[in-house]
């Protein structure tokens, strides 16, 4: 299983409680399931984490366990967005379930009959890590799916609460059962969790829509995928305020372990425990979040949690005693979780269902990112300054970054992202080929020179949309004999793509769309055309 976290949409009343999700059946089942199936994945880490110390004795190789179940999140979390917004998300989640169970299920007969290697074990945890890699854009954007949107603040909290509860029981748990019974023990319980997450995907009857030819294909998506970021504000700026927090928050991560050993002198006992603060922290957190942004608000929130990390680290660094430790990670955990369920919710806000899976992808790599690049900076930081000064230097970073990023707040997502499907369909003198392209769209407008400024602005505004649905190319001309003619055009890539983006816009998209229209002073609508792309008499096709 992977880390299912999910996040929140806007716009809607406040749940009542954190739990108030689990009234609805369908998410309290797959909830209950992910937390199952996650504590199968911390037992299965801590045994091969174990067994790897057995094989070996180089720490060169337990490291090696550590990089390959993470290296395949900076390698596919973004095709793996693709996949999950091309394919049918439930399907796609029951295929990597077996998938890892397989993987488990290896691991388990290695152990058994006494033959893992080093080199086995490293192959499938990275292969492990390759499918929690490839689940987790699906596993959050399914969340939209399971609850109605007064209850995803809810289920954010919840995920959060689930993954902390997993990670507070499956170590401790595989542990046990690694000294009791043996790693083929701990890997097989693993295998069982995977059944019981598949049954669970299995009892949703998901309706999967109609098929109609325009399904995306990879590298269509995944052009898709890259034009929308581009073209995205508010992505954007969630994507900086995660980069700037993850990146400066890393340090307490990368240097905990010498905190505990060196600076506390506490034993790997110590460290556990601290751990295990972090995780009661969060748990905590996750319960005490939806009171503590109905007071403080999203902003307020986030700026009230980067402080409180900021202090925690600060803490860190000035402390030689572990109750003092204990509750400065126990804070750190409260903290950790808000930022990262309401920056996780804030980019679940602002996605439309048909680009959810690889928005969250390049949220999932922008996070990594910051994280293991932040981690090793600070390391490098700390061999020159040394580890305390480093944490006083990194707090100093975070409270600093936190009040200067407060200025710029994230966007709201509280604009309707259902589909408006107000647009006619073209005028074709005959059916047209789903790859023909590219199509040229003009939309003719008549403007009075007084409304020329106010209707720009709109038009400027509608681009941003254009761009995210689909136009790789967009722009505004003018007539030189009558400048009150104005034409806006733009460039897609095939009719296939044209016809999606008929059915991408969202009705917060068409309300813009209605304000710049309400400048046209012609007869009737502003005239719309499109154009295809005509191919040159030798058969190659035009240059676009």
């Amino acid at each position: 299983m992977i880390e299912a976290q999910t996040s929140m949409a806007k716009g809607a009343a406040p749940s009542p409680s954190t739990f108030a999700p689990l009234h609805h059946r369908l998410f309290a089942v797959i909830w209950a399931a992910t937390v199952l199936g996650n504590i199968g994945t911390f037992m299965r880490d801590v045994s091969s984490s174990w067994l790897v110390t057995d094989l070996s004795a180089s720490p060169a190789a337990v490291a090696m366990i550590q990089a390959a179940g993470t290296l395949p999140v900076f390698l596919f979390a973004i095709p793996a967005g693709v996949l999950s917004d091309i394919l049918d998300r439930r399907r796609f989640l029951i295929m990597v379930q077996i998938g890892l169970g397989l993987v488990s299920s290896s691991l388990a007969f290695l152990a058994w009959t006494g033959n893992a290697t080093v080199e086995g074990l490293i192959l499938l945890t990275f292969l492990g890590g390759t499918g929690a890699a490839l689940a987790t854009p699906a596993w959050q954007a399914i969340t939209p799916e399971l609850v109605p949107r007064a209850d995803i603040k809810g289920a954010v909290a919840l995920n959060s609460l689930g993954i902390n509860i997993a990670r507070s029981i499956g170590p401790a748990l595989g542990g046990f059962i690694l000294a009791g019974l043996g790693a083929a023990a701990v890997y097989g319980i693993d295998v069982l969790t995977y059944v019981v997450v598949s049954a669970a995907l299995l009892w949703w009857k998901r309706d999967a829509g109609a098929e109609d030819g325009l399904r995306e294909h990879f590298s269509g998506a995944l052009r898709a995928g890259v034009r929308y970021a581009r073209a995205s504000r508010s992505l954007h700026r969630i994507l900086w305020r995660a980069i700037l927090f993850f990146g400066s928050a890393s340090a307490v991560w990368a240097l905990l372990p010498l905190v505990a050993r060196q600076e506390i002198g506490g034993g790997p006992g110590f460290y556990g425990l601290m751990l295990g603060s972090v995780g009661a922290g969060a748990i905590c957190g996750a319960l005490m979040m939806p009171q503590a942004r109905a007071r403080l608000g999203q902003d307020g929130l986030v700026l009230a949690a980067t402080l409180i990390t900021a202090a925690a680290t600060i803490l860190l660094a000035l402390t030689d005693f572990e109750a003092v430790g204990l509750i400065a990670t126990f804070v750190l955990g409260i903290a950790w979780i808000t930022i990262l369920t309401t920056l996780n919710g804030t980019m679940q806000a602002i996605l439309p269902n048909w680009i959810r899976g690889r928005g969250l992808a390049i949220y999932l790599t922008a996070f990594n990112g910051a994280m293991a690049a932040g981690s090793l900076g600070w390391g490098l930081v700390a061999q020159e300054i040394g580890t305390d000064t480093t944490l006083l230097v990194a707090g100093a970073v975070l409270a600093l970054s936190g009040i200067l990023a407060h200025r710029a707040p994230l966007p709201s997502g509280e604009g309707d992202l259902t589909p408006s499907l107000h647009w006619p369909e073209p005028a074709m003198a005959e059916p047209v080929a789903h790859d023909r392209g590219p199509v040229l769209i003009m939309i003719t407008y008549r403007i009075l020179q007084d409304d020329r400024l106010a209707f720009l602005t709109a038009l400027y505004r509608l681009s941003e949309e254009r761009r995210r649905d689909g136009a790789y190319a967009w722009g505004i001309s003018e007539s030189a004999a009558d400048p009150e003619h104005i034409v806006e055009w733009f460039f897609v890539e095939s009719w296939a793509e044209h016809m999606r983006q008929h059915r991408r816009i969202s009705k917060t998209d068409a309300d813009i769309q209605t304000e710049a229209r309400r400048f046209h002073q012609g007869p009737g609508a502003p005239l719309v055309q499109h154009f295809l792309g005509i191919d040159r008499p030798d058969g190659k096709p035009t240059a676009t």
